[in-house]
């Protein structure tokens, strides 16, 4: 985590320095924000890798700014909320959140969720450029294009498709999803997987269609052979 920008939006002052304690100490960079229109400028005028998001802010709330930032940018956003509501995590995933953490949490658990996102995401598996159909997937730029059009893809998006192309035409469980992409440490229920999904088949467009969805189990990436 040395030299990393994290963005820490919190309005809670006390906690936000109490995080930003332990940030400092993984040798990151800590911008610090206490709402979201202060957030959204160091947004802009830095180059960040990772945002850690409050939901309840003032002048600008975590949901909008969560949508702003993934309008623009693929990277790593973990949402901290007081709400414990699955609808809330739920709706933060369709906003396109990595990672959801209810408070009160342990913040040894938010900086070893930090690094395994940190680590996701700059992950290059190899250098091949993967052409299936009409899709291409370049490993070592993490782009992915379908019929020559760049599709804006989150880390998490991206690690899903990819774990469906190297298990195309099998019959995947939630659990051997969500085992494979999100690790056997991750806390989350299975809708998550089904999140990330409905939001892939959209970004995807027609092409979505080839993610089948097998009744009770799970689901299919569907291609020629």
């Amino acid at each position: 985590m040395v030299g990393t920008k994290l963005l820490l939006v919190e309005d809670e002052e006390k906690l936000r320095k109490l995080v930003k304690t332990y940030l400092l100490k993984e040798g990151a960079h800590v911008f610090e924000a206490g709402d979201g229109l202060e957030a959204m400028r160091i947004w802009q005028e830095n180059k960040i890798d990772l945002v850690i998001l409050d939901i309840m802010l003032p002048k600008y709330d975590g949901w909008a700014l969560c949508k702003r930032i993934r309008e623009e940018s693929n990277i790593p956003i973990i949402m901290l909320t007081a709400r414990s509501e699955e609808s809330d995590k739920l709706f933060g995933f369709e906003l396109g959140a990595d990672d959801y953490m209810t408070k009160p949490f342990s913040v040894k658990e938010l900086v070893a969720r930090i690094k395994a996102l940190l680590k996701r995401s700059s992950e290059v598996i190899s250098l091949d450029i993967i052409k299936i159909e009409e899709l291409k997937v370049d490993k070592k730029s993490h782009q992915v294009m379908l019929r020559d059009c760049i599709l804006e893809l989150s880390p998490k998006e991206y690690d899903l498709l990819l774990y469906l192309i190297h298990n195309k035409n099998q019959a995947l469980t939630r659990e051997m999803i969500l085992n494979a992409v999100w690790g056997y440490d991750y806390y989350g229920d299975l809708r998550t997987v089904d999140t990330h999904i409905k939001r892939l088949r959209q970004k995807l467009k027609d092409y979505g269609d080839k993610i089948i969805t097998i009744r009770g189990t799970g689901y299919r990436f569907e291609v020629k052979i």
